[in-house]
């Protein structure tokens, strides 16, 4: 079928690779590791470092994006939401998919290897295997697939806080546990809204099989009760000040009561409300623990290196 695909008008692949790599969807991957990075840099903001930091990871994720789609372009072509992609709807080849896939990937592995270091540049390839070789082939499988995403999803501030550090400390491993335990509720929710798309393809996310609904509900309250202690966490590691820990758990609390209300009513209005409110308030968490004060800081470090993106103008904010 691929071999005998017309090959697309160069004018038509900027839009095709964008929905290839999922590179929109890919913007809350960059702002997470930005944020790590930031939250790690001691001294000098270093503009190339943290250039390549961002284009190696994306890079990354694009690959880990277009692997998975090309793995499940015959699921996709099943789905509603899905069938109009480039490789269900013909309008990309599975052998474009893959080659383009292979070069961002060692675009990716390349830039990160020479403008940060070994153990960042591991992480990225890290998230790419398990996202593409454990997650995507235990979707058909085991509704545990969710779990090993937000593996996946947990690694980018991890990776950006080693770029700028150079080690794994605590901070990464703080951040990390914030970005796996938020998924759980904003994927359960986007699940449930899509649940009969995703048992017509096979795919087992819980909501698909958890016909009564209620240990999908009752796992995105408890997770989301999971965030609050997290707050007390980045205070007391000295990441951020009480003021902004306190903030950071009123914005955790929102997603407890969403959490709560769909859980007792298990319809779509719920889970969109869930949804769309997990994607506004993980950007707002990171905010204000990056502006929250540090006592880490080594001869003005994080506030230095803030202090300078905010002055260049260079600091931006966005979205699995």
């Amino acid at each position: 079928m691929s071999a005998n695909l017309p090959r697309p008008a160069l004018r038509d692949l900027p839009g095709l690779y964008v929905v290839l790599t999922k590179a929109r969807l890919s913007s809350l991957v960059l702002v997470t590791t930005l944020v790590a990075y930031l939250m790690a840099r001691r001294g000098p903001l270093d503009p190339v470092e943290l250039l390549a930091t961002l284009v190696g990871t994306a890079l990354c994720a694009f690959c880990a994006n277009t692997l998975n789609q090309v793995w499940e372009r015959d699921r996709d072509a099943i789905m509603d939401r899905t069938r109009h992609r480039p490789l269900p709807s013909g309008r990309l080849s599975r052998r474009h998919a893959v080659t383009l896939a292979l070069l961002m990937l060692v675009a990716g592995q390349t830039i990160l290897l020479l403008g940060t270091n070994l153990l960042t540049a591991g992480l990225a390839l890290s998230t790419v295997l398990i996202y593409v070789l454990i997650y995507t082939p235990m979707k058909p499988r085991s509704s545990l697939n969710t779990l090993v995403g937000a593996v996946c999803g947990a690694l980018p501030p991890m990776l950006g806080w080693t770029a700028a550090a150079g080690r794994l400390e605590g901070g990464a491993w703080l951040l990390g546990l914030l970005l796996f335990l938020w998924q759980i509720p904003h994927f359960l929710a986007l699940a449930w809204l899509y649940r009969d798309d995703y048992a017509r393809a096979g795919f087992r996310m819980l909501p698909a099989i958890d016909a009564a609904g209620q240990l999908t509900g009752a796992l995105t309250v408890l997770y989301s009760l999971a965030l609050l202690p997290l707050g007390v966490a980045f205070a007391m590691t000295g990441l951020t000040g009480p003021h902004f820990a306190a903030g950071f758990m009123l914005l955790m609390l929102v997603l407890v009561v969403l959490s709560v209300r769909l859980w007792r009513r298990l319809d779509r209005r719920s889970a969109r409300q869930l949804f769309l409110a997990s994607v506004i308030v993980l950007p707002l968490a990171l905010i204000l623990l990056l502006m929250g004060p540090t006592d880490r800081d080594e001869s003005g470090g994080r506030d230095a290196a803030r202090g300078q993106v905010i002055a260049s103008g260079d600091r931006t904010g966005p979205a699995r």
